[in-house]
């Protein structure tokens, strides 16, 4: 074999070997980087945010942003992301108004364990804080145009056969805070929630509903809560004796007819019998108030388990014997 060809052999040779063992350090050092910075390291995590909270009279979010540093448990990769990053995009926070401690006008601050019920909305899911170095958090929320408005709320509900309502309807809350520029808060005079309907209603009722929005103006819930109790009804008649109440003395007053006939809706089961303690009667100041004589039957309390009652003739007449 010639001299050339067994010195360019030994140089092919070095030269791949050189090669391989370039690469073979290039992914010894990446799999080195790989395990190291999937471990998790203790380091400080900053993050700039914006408040935002439904405080009544005040705007939705803060003027201001404040930067919440912390002591976080993450991995090497999250670390080394945030000393790399030379700018930070801003956290909006929305934070439960009770959590807010209104410190001076405007300016509320949360203080304290409160700060820990909104860790990963500040640094994420993947970060563990070990401890906070940023002590109280102090935004301030500027003052808006504001008004009160009642929540009204367009419903049909039927009930099957036997029941009934046993209590109001309710939402809760009733009224909302609409915020906006004053030409669009005069004309809202209230909020309309979600049309409601329910059929064959055999017990009691609660969920949610969505406010409508309303163009110009924000409001301050975007839902309200609604109930409504519903009971069993059995319905009991009998013929009531009308009483006269307040008579002065001396004074007589005849009431026809005597009695009523009385129908009372009450719960079911029944716990004792209703009727027992039902009583009507006409006041003698409503019959001297009276032109015609004539005079609506009163009772003084509904006997528990009552829901509802009818009363027939509905109006009396009433004279006065002398």
């Amino acid at each position: 074999m010639a001299l050339k060809e067994i010195i360019r052999e030994r140089f092919g040779n070095w030269g791949r070997e050189w090669i391989i063992m370039v690469l073979s350090l290039v992914i010894a050092v990446f799999v080195w980087a790989l395990t190291n910075l999937s471990k998790d390291y203790s380091g400080t995590i900053s993050v700039p945010v914006v408040a935002e909270s439904n405080i009544d009279g005040h705007g939705l979010e803060s003027s201001n942003t404040v930067v919440v540093s912390a002591r976080c448990r993450t991995d090497g990769f999250r670390l080394l992301r945030e000393k790399s990053r030379r700018e930070r995009k801003v956290v909006k926070v929305r934070f439960d108004r009770a959590d807010l401690r209104n410190t001076a006008p405007h300016t509320y601050c949360v203080i304290g364990g409160a700060k820990n019920s909104y860790v990963n909305q500040f640094f994420g899911e993947g970060a563990n804080v070990e401890a906070f170095i940023t002590d109280t958090l102090k935004f301030v929320f500027p003052v808006e145009n504001h008004k009160r408005v009642p929540v009204d709320v367009h419903k049909v509900i039927q009930c099957r056969s036997q029941y009934m309502p046993s209590g109001p309807f309710r939402i809760f809350p009733d009224s909302v805070t609409i915020y906006g520029e004053d030409v669009h808060l005069a004309a809202v005079e209230r909020v309309t929630a979600s049309r409601l309907l329910l059929t064959d209603v055999h017990e009691s009722q609660h969920g949610v509903l969505r406010l409508n929005p309303v163009k110009g103006v924000r409001i301050s819930a975007d839902e309200v809560s609604y109930e409504l109790p519903v009971s069993r009804y059995v319905e009991l008649r009998a013929a009531v004796p009308v009483e006269v109440w307040n008579a002065p003395a001396g004074h007589q007053l005849q009431v026809y007819p005597p009695t009523a006939q009385v129908v009372l809706r009450c719960t079911f089961p029944l716990s004792k019998d209703p009727l027992s303690s039902f009583k009507l009667y006409v006041d003698w100041r409503d019959f001297s108030e009276s032109i015609s004589g004539r005079c609506v039957a009163r009772t003084l309390r509904l006997p528990t388990g009552v829901l509802e009652y009818r009363v027939e003739p509905e109006v009396f007449d009433c004279v006065e014997l002398r």
